[in-house]
């Protein structure tokens, strides 16, 4: 009899196999007090389970592919440096000698410190870093308690389809060199590790379907439907024949896609759409390489200030930003200047104070550069002297008013002199452009457009804002609604008002990424997406197969609706005519 399971489709695609079930749960330590005589020797214990840890993901790094992609790789590169911070050696032997307990109570202890700190972080993408430190600690433990880790040797995963309560880096890259043909995990979201690997990948994966292990046994044929999150268990043959059609139709589809690679995005009326791709590291470049040679409309570069949990010099920023245009060889690169917050707190900031009530709300951005220009400086020196080695843009975040508008314009003349003063090179039309996150920012573009070279709207935000709902926040998401006609408004007076004073208006957020949102936005007149990277070929499908003109009338009818079930109506209407 078939069984049908739901989680969450984070990685498209269809998968069909035996289930290989996983029964690797970690039990907690257990707490236990050593005489004086012993806490040496208990700590040569953890270096030793330490040094094992370390060798294991070297072992598993040398058995990868020489071609695997950077961003692919830096997932077990990060489990090393972890290894390595003082974070968890050196605190872990604080504990060992302050609570006279043994390894792994003391690193378990310290492990749930460190994910206390992520989970206080609003962004969700930072939050879901905390699974390094749970995967970190996981595998210490193991190594402390001579639990065997996935086999590195025969290729036992090769055409399954593993079930597991969660996996780590190492654990999803090491599969997928033996071949395996999906993953099934009781815990994480589409931010987490497995999610994102997987989909890097290109394997079909679900996460979040609780009790997984429970309801499926080993060696049972199952079906894995990356684009819905259903799992089939037990398929009858009718179900089969289906899946293996849907199968063969996406493998089509994604050849189909892959044509598209390098061509240029043109409506069937001859409309130019620019398509480039987000980043949040110069790693990502190869990503977005792997998709379609374009440029990066963009690059976040806050992760550069928390992987370092300090601010960067100008040097460092420099280097930084001097790679990402070598590797861009001549296609365009927007850096948004950092976007630290109240949540997103790194070592240099914490003196700042507590941490406010309302994070989304508080100290962040530009804000904070505003009110630290002296911090904020190297960043503006280093973007300028990056603007000589390619085309280059400064993007500004959070921006509510025209006076902050001046205060950062004022700040890039006084970066400009310093260069002059000192016969440095840099583009001296270099241009600078806004995010529009902010419900104040879209009433006021006509104004920000007067005095700015771009615009670039910020969906994830200006919904958070304009709906004043959280979008994290289990208890409210369902008001998350992009299709909610004050947002729809909001959007449309931005590139309306870019239209008006001839400056280009792009998309940034997640909006721009979904493919059921693009016919809609190209109605609303955007012709600048900047999106995901495994989003660049499927926006770029629709947009070739989309008549620009025609789509005009019609969105301009449906912002005109006020019933949300009308507008998501009429907008799935606009994804049918594909």
């Amino acid at each position: 009899m078939s069984i049908y399971i739901s989680g969450i489709g984070v990685s498209k695609g269809i998968a069909i196999g035996e289930a290989f079930v996983l029964a690797r749960e970690q039990p907690d330590a257990t707490q236990l007090t050593l005489p004086a005589g012993e806490i040496n020797a208990e700590i040569k214990r953890f270096k030793k389970a330490l040094a094992q840890a370390n060798q294991q993901l070297h072992d598993i790094k040398n058995k990868i592919a020489k071609n695997t992609a950077d961003d692919i790789i830096v997932f077990i590169d990060t489990h090393l440096l972890m290894l390595e911070d003082p974070a968890f050696n050196e605190g872990t032997i604080s504990n060992i000698k302050e609570h006279s307990c043994n390894a792994e109570w003391a690193l378990q202890m310290q492990g749930e410190r460190l994910v206390q700190v992520f989970n206080e972080m609003e962004d969700p993408y930072l939050r879901t870093r905390k699974d390094d430190v749970l995967h970190v600690v996981k595998r210490i433990q193991s190594c402390l308690t001579g639990q065997e880790q996935i086999s590195t040797g025969d290729d036992i995963y090769r055409g399954k389809i593993v079930v597991a309560d969660d996996l780590t880096p190492a654990d999803t890259i090491m599969m997928q060199h033996q071949k395996v043909a999906g993953f099934i995990t009781e815990f994480g979201g589409p931010l987490s590790h497995t999610a994102i690997l997987a989909k890097n990948l290109g394997i079909p994966a679900i996460v979040g379907l609780h009790h997984a292990r429970q309801l499926i046994r080993r060696n049972e044929t199952l079906v894995i439907d990356g684009f819905t999150g259903v799992v089939i268990n037990s398929p009858d043959k009718k179900s089969l024949r289906y899946y293996r059609a849907v199968r063969r139709d996406d493998i089509s589809k994604r050849n189909l896609l892959n044509d598209l690679s390098g061509k240029p995005a043109v409506t069937l009326d001859n409309r130019q759409i620019t398509l480039h791709g987000n980043i949040d590291r110069p790693e990502d470049i190869r990503l977005i390489k792997k998709y379609d040679n374009t440029g990066i409309g963009l690059y976040r570069t806050e992760m550069l200030f928390i992987e370092l949990n300090q601010w960067p010099d100008q040097k460092t920023h420099f280097k930084t930003y001097k790679r990402i245009i070598k590797a861009l060889k001549g296609k365009p690169l927007t850096i948004r200047t950092m976007d630290l917050g109240a949540d997103k707190e790194i070592q240099d900031t914490i003196a700042h104070g507590p941490m406010a009530h309302n994070p989304a709300m508080g100290l962040r951005a530009i804000r904070r550069c505003l009110k630290e220009p002296q911090d904020f400086m190297p960043q503006l020196l280093a973007i300028l002297r990056a603007s000589a080695l390619g085309p280059v843009r400064i993007m500004i975040p959070m921006l509510t008013n025209i006076e902050e508008v001046d205060q950062v314009l004022a700040l890039v003349e006084e970066a400009k002199q310093i260069l002059r003063d000192k016969k440095v090179a840099f583009d001296e039309k270099v241009p600078v452009g806004a995010m529009i996150e902010v419900p104040a920012a879209a009433l006021a573009a006509d104004a920000f457009a007067k005095k700015l070279d771009f615009l670039s709207i910020g969906t994830n935000d200006l919904i958070q804002y304009t709906l004043a709902i959280d979008r994290i926040d289990d208890e409210v998401n369902y008001l998350f609604n992009p299709l909610h006609p004050a947002v729809l408004k909001l959007i449309h007076m931005t590139i309306e008002a870019g239209k008006k004073a001839g400056i280009p208006v792009s998309m940034c957020g997640e909006m721009a990424s979904d493919t059921q949102y693009t016919r809609l936005l190209l109605g609303m007149g955007l012709e600048y997406f900047s999106v995901q990277a495994n989003a660049l070929l499927e926006i770029k499908h629709i947009i070739v197969n989309s008549t620009y003109k025609n789509l005009q009338s019609e969105v301009q009818s449906i912002l005109q609706v006020y019933d949300n079930s009308e507008i998501k109506s009429r907008v799935q209407q606009l994804v049918n005519l594909l």
